[in-house]
Formats: structure tokens, sequence, C-alpha cells
């Protein structure tokens, strides 16, 4: 199987091969800023890779890109990508949320022989907020356990626990088995540290969306049916509001400054309520 993966949903970008021969997999990855920067060095990553490993795009067997949620730039430039080489190639893509390659990171890292465990994927959205999904895997095989959502980083804990508490699907009310290996994995530590109210012994690592990460879960994924056309392979938001509103912004700096919310409120009236689209969209 010859595949080519890429991310740009965070400030790093990442770029891999994966060319199958009779003596394995070989692989060839690239590391590179992310962010807007992404925009105009990832084709160029892209195709010096498949010079190294000496595929075509025609060769490949996908494209796979990581879907989101994270910044909105970063999505639509991965998936303007993917879906223009893939289309001028004839390949499938195959779009795998970056929560989930964020999972499978920190599991390669920290738990390469475990075979049964379950990650709380965690990326900082910005906006004083949190992208969150919860993942377990049985060997090759992730399970998607809690979809991906956007939440304050002091509502981190809660819903951790509910996914712990849970059932499985198909009316069984046995509690789920506890997996040998847990943890929450991500970029939200160094900004909101003890906000997220991590309980005690939980292991917690920094991880982000890699593109080996992608290239690691995308036989399974493929098997199970994932790829789908080019024009159907679509980004993944979850937040649907990417800015502020201008009073808001204000009213926040108020709250912070030590005002009282009607102190604020007169000059927050004034503002223009459809400021919110004047400001360039956010991660």
């Amino acid at each position: 199987m010859h595949l080519l993966a890429f991310d740009t949903s965070t400030d790093a970008l990442s770029v891999a091969v994966l060319r199958s021969g009779p003596a394995g997999p070989t692989y060839w990855q690239h590391q590179g800023e992310g962010g807007a920067a992404a925009s105009g060095s990832l084709i160029a990553a892209i195709l010096d890779l498949l010079r190294q490993a000496d595929l075509r795009l025609q060769d490949l067997d996908a494209i796979c890109f990581g879907s989101g949620p994270g910044s909105f730039t970063g999505l639509r430039t991965a998936c303007s990508v993917a879906q223009g080489l893939a289309y001028g190639a004839g390949v499938p893509v195959l779009p795998v949320s970056s929560l989930l390659a964020l999972a499978q990171s920190a599991r390669a890292a920290h738990a390469p022989q475990a075979t049964q465990g379950c990650v709380s994927a965690l990326l900082d959205a910005r906006m004083d907020e949190v992208y969150a999904a919860t993942y377990a895997f049985a060997d090759d095989v992730w399970t998607l356990l809690q979809a991906p959502c956007l939440l304050a980083p002091e509502q981190v804990v809660a819903w951790a626990q509910s996914a712990a508490s849970s059932t499985p699907g198909g009316g069984d009310t046995q509690p789920r088995q506890v997996p040998a290996w847990r943890a929450w994995a991500g970029n939200v530590f160094a900004s909101y540290g003890e906000r997220l109210a991590a309980p005690a012994g939980l292991f917690c690592c920094e991880a982000l969306p890699q593109a080996m990460a992608l290239l690691q879960v995308a036989p399974a994924l493929i098997a199970a049916g994932g790829c789908v056309a080019p024009d159907q392979a679509l980004p993944l938001y979850v937040r649907d509001k990417v800015a502020k509103t201008t009073g808001e912004r204000a009213l926040e700096k108020a709250h912070k400054a030590g005002l009282a919310p009607m102190e604020a409120a007169p000059a927050a009236a004034h503002m223009d309520p459809f400021a919110r689209h004047a400001q360039a969209p956010g991660p």
C-alpha cells in the first residue's frame, strides 16, 4: 500500500509518505511551520517526499489528511490540497480526525507496546476553549467513544468522566472494561494548567496530530470503508463561531479589569453587532 498523509490543523505542518515493498514498509516524513505558512509550503513538501519515495500521485492508494478540528485556515488548506491532488490523480481521499491522529501520536510515543487503552485527545482551540474527543484502541483498531466537541477547560474533567462511566452501545448495561492504558494527550496543559483539573495519577502528555500517526491508523480505516471521493472530503470544524463580537471582547476586557458587567454594558451596547465578521477567523 502506498499512502500520502498530511496535517495542518495546528501551528505545525506534518507530511509523510508510506511506500510498501517486498522488504516491508518504508516511510519518509517532513516537519515544518503550520498555520498560514502551510499554504505556501505544503505542496512543495509533498512533491519532495514523493520524489524521495520514487512515487507518483497516481501510484497512491489514498491521500490522507487531518480533517480537524483545528485551525480554520489550516483545515481549509489541507482539505483543498487533498481534494485537488486526489482529483487530478484519480485516487480516493481518507479524511481522518486530527484528534484521532493526536491520540495515535500519544500512543506511539508513550505506550507503543500497549494493546488496549483509551486516550482523551485535547487541542487548544484558542478563545479560552478546548477541542476534545475520546478514543479507545484494541490492537490497531480505534473506536470513537466521545465525538469531537468544544469545551471550556473547566468542563474537561466532567466530560472525560462521563466517558469512563458510560456503557457500550446496543443496550448493554454492563460497565465498560477499564482500558489497560489511559491518558489525556494534547497541547493544552501549558495554556490551561490547573483549570483542566486532571485527576491525580492520570497520565497526561504533550502531543500533536502527526502525519505518521495518520499513516498508522489509515490501513484499518481504509479497510472499514473510510475513503471517499475527492468532492466528498470535507473539514471538521466543530466550532461554528470563529470570532467574538466587538461587544463580547469589550465585556471580557472589562471583566478582567474588575468592572461589573453593567458598568461595561453601556459601552458594549454601542458596538457594531456585525463586528464578529471583521476579525480574521481564528483556530
